[in-house]
């Protein structure tokens, strides 16, 4: 169903929270809000968006699932990206590489539960007062690994991904699914590497050819190319390109894309590290 989100405070402690009220117009939407709430259930990590609280309330005939979150004061990354681009300016590599080691962080414990986020984009991750990106929307997380034996389950998941995976974000492996195949959790690596160009550049690779109504699922299939700069680094380059390779098989996982990361740029504060 749609959802709303509302500041809220609270009574008791004075503080601000984001209150999610999402629409549930059927069972299938209640079942799809419960799922959301389970998903948060799996997760205490800095990287991803607590549940406070949650119920459902009913609305007459239909139901509103309320999913109470922090209050994120900075919020999106989009709208960091959009500010930047209205002023003419773009980030530097250096928070760049500090936001997508964060996000990276964030996958990494989500992988590691065996599930994916599938729906990973700019507008889904929020960044808090110190820069730290916090990923939210897990509506559309499932199992990392689905494995596809007929044209008809192959049909089932285009399908789901069609309504989940926003289309700009989307990997390619998901827009035309092989009745004989395995979806993995690079999905979201793709996007991942669509987060990081929209970073560096200003908006999604894909964004332009949705608004012009031309045929992502095409334009998925081509090698990316970037616009020439030399504002960034060779190694942030490559490292883009590692993660939107159209093949899955070929794309790194998360703790590889983590081992790259560490090895350009210098240890968070706080952290030691050991010269050998």
């Amino acid at each position: 169903g749609f959802s709303y989100v509302d500041l809220v405070e609270g009574l008791r402690d004075g503080r601000f929270y984001a209150l999610k009220r999402i629409l549930c117009h059927d069972k299938e939407d209640r079942q799809a809000a419960l799922h959301e709430v389970e998903m948060h259930g799996l997760f205490d990590h800095p990287n991803i968006l607590r549940l406070v609280a949650h119920c459902m309330v009913e609305k007459g005939a239909k139901h509103e699932a309320w999913l109470l979150l922090p209050y994120v004061k900075g919020g999106t990354l989009w709208r960091e990206v959009e500010a930047l681009r209205e002023k003419g300016t773009f980030m530097p590599e250096q928070r760049i590489l500090l936001i997508l080691h964060g996000i990276c962080r964030g996958l990494q414990a989500i992988h590691n539960k065996g599930y994916a986020h599938r729906d990973l984009k700019p507008t889904n991750v929020l960044l808090d007062e110190d820069d730290q990106p916090v990923l939210m929307d897990l509506g559309s997380m499932n199992q990392a690994r689905i494995e596809v034996n007929s044209s008809r389950e192959a049909m089932a998941v285009q399908d789901w991904a069609a309504q989940r995976c926003t289309i700009s974000y989307r990997a390619p492996e998901l827009f035309t699914v092989p009745s004989q195949c395995i979806i993995d959790e690079r999905t979201d690596i793709w996007s991942l590497g669509c987060v990081l160009y929209c970073m560096m550049f200003g908006e999604g690779p894909y964004d332009a050819v949705f608004q012009k109504g031309d045929s992502v699922a095409l334009a998925v299939q081509n090698p990316l190319t970037l616009p020439s700069t030399t504002r960034y680094s060779a190694a942030l380059q490559h490292l883009l390109f590692s993660m939107m390779t159209v093949n899955p098989q070929e794309r790194p996982n998360i703790n590889e894309i983590l081992h790259q990361l560490e090895g350009m740029q210098p240890a968070p504060a706080g952290q030691d590290t050991t010269q050998i």
